[in-house]
């Protein structure tokens, strides 16, 4: 298993399928957002050779992200490829929902077993004027396909953003009282061009929790305090479903990471809010052999930083969400 300078083992792999999407979140793009060219992305194959690599390093969950995930050709050959790794335990995948409706049962019958779906409002306008050109009732048929699937138990995001969908806070987390799924509450997290946005529509944890308390009642903490892979816990009682809270700008987590990060383009990210990066594509593409590869991949993952700085006013500015993954 790999190991970086702090002790911690990674073992999880987030690999950007595409930083296309067919949505425009207010929060996740800029409005003049360029895609990158076809020829500049991992091909099927490059992506299957590095992934294999990191199988060998001991990587034992991999997450598709985007962009959006579902509009990369081949989605579903690319699921069974990764499911059938050897060591590779899980196989799971964070997307928009909108096209779940028809690939939710493909994808589970090709091996992925879980999905996160971004679901940022319960109201239809809320909705659309968050992602520009969605429609809630596309991505809540996702959600019950999904369910249908099997792709359980059903993780539904919402990024919280202040003056557009604060008000859907409670009632996002009342859906918990009736249906089986966590839903997840994210901070907005500065990033590249979105860097302005993100600080000035923040609605922290803190907010949130308060918010729900107010207008209907207190959450209960989980598990301790204890994160459930990046996400505290809260249930309200007699609930069947759980509450999330996400909170890397105000309660990092960064002492339990334990994940990198692939980006479509093939570099290697080993933060999210750091800069830092690898290009991998570019030395696979020019004959690199796999030693010279797993080589290059270990010692960087060895470098990962603690943490992201946040806190001492250290934004990373190189990219945007869309283009990482999250």
């Amino acid at each position: 298993m790999a190991i970086d300078q702090f002790g911690r083992s990674l073992d999880y792999l987030r690999i950007s399928l595409t930083d296309r999407c067919n949505l425009r979140c207010v929060y996740c793009m800029p409005r003049d957002i360029r895609f990158q060219p076809k020829p500049s992305l991992m091909t099927d194959e490059e992506l299957f050779r590095l992934t294999t690599l990191f199988a060998d390093l001991g990587f034992r969950k991999f997450r598709l992200t985007g962009g959006e995930p579902t509009v990369r050709p081949h989605v579903v050959e690319i699921v069974r490829h990764l499911s059938h790794l050897p060591g590779v335990s899980e196989v799971v995948m964070t997307t928009n929902g909108t096209r779940l409706a028809a690939l939710a049962q493909p994808l589970a019958d090709a091996g992925l077993q879980r999905v996160n779906i971004s679901l940022d409002s319960l109201d239809a306008q809320t909705f659309q004027r968050m992602t520009k050109r969605g429609s809630f009732d596309q991505v809540w048929d996702g959600v019950i396909a999904a369910e249908e699937a099997g792709l359980r138990p059903i993780k539904l995001n919402a990024v919280i953003v202040r003056g557009y969908n604060d008000s859907a806070v409670t009632n996002l987390a009342k859906l918990t009282l009736d249906h089986p799924w966590q839903i997840r509450f994210i901070e907005l997290m500065p990033l590249g061009e979105m860097a302005s946005f993100s600080t000035g529509y923040f609605f922290g944890e803190g907010e949130m929790r308060a918010r729900i308390a107010e207008e209907y009642k207190p959450l209960e903490p989980l598990n301790s305090g204890i994160l459930d892979g990046e996400a505290r816990m809260y249930r309200f009682p007699q609930a069947v479903g759980t509450v999330g809270f996400i909170s890397s700008v105000s309660h990092p987590f960064c002492a339990q990471c334990n994940r990198a990060r692939l980006t479509a383009d093939g570099v290697l990210r080993l933060c999210l809010l750091r800069d830092g990066e690898v290009d991998l594509l570019t030395p696979l593409r020019a004959g690199a052999e796999d030693e010279m590869l797993r080589a290059l991949i270990e010692r960087n993952l060895y470098r990962k930083q603690w943490g992201h700085q946040l806190s001492d006013n250290v934004v990373p500015i190189g990219r945007v969400m869309s283009q990482i993954g999250g």
